[in-house]
């Protein structure tokens, strides 16, 4: 899915089974990257840190502190 500069970035509350939105949006950004993650492609998230990551392994580097 493209993101046009104008689409609302959504603002979520990350659970251990799913996440709430408390912002409506179209997507998150990755903490690591930057990267716009459309939020039914949303897979990869950290609840202690609150935070959305765009691939497995973009999160397994960030929680291992690599």
């Amino acid at each position: 899915m493209l993101m046009k500069s104008g689409d609302p970035t959504a603002q979520l509350i990350y659970g251990p089974n799913g996440f709430r939105v408390m912002r409506p949006g179209n997507h998150v950004l990755c903490a690591v990257s930057g990267v716009p993650i459309p939020l039914e492609e949303l897979r990869y998230w950290s609840v202690p840190h609150q935070e959305a990551y765009a691939s497995a392994e973009i999160a397994s580097r960030r929680l291992t502190g690599q």
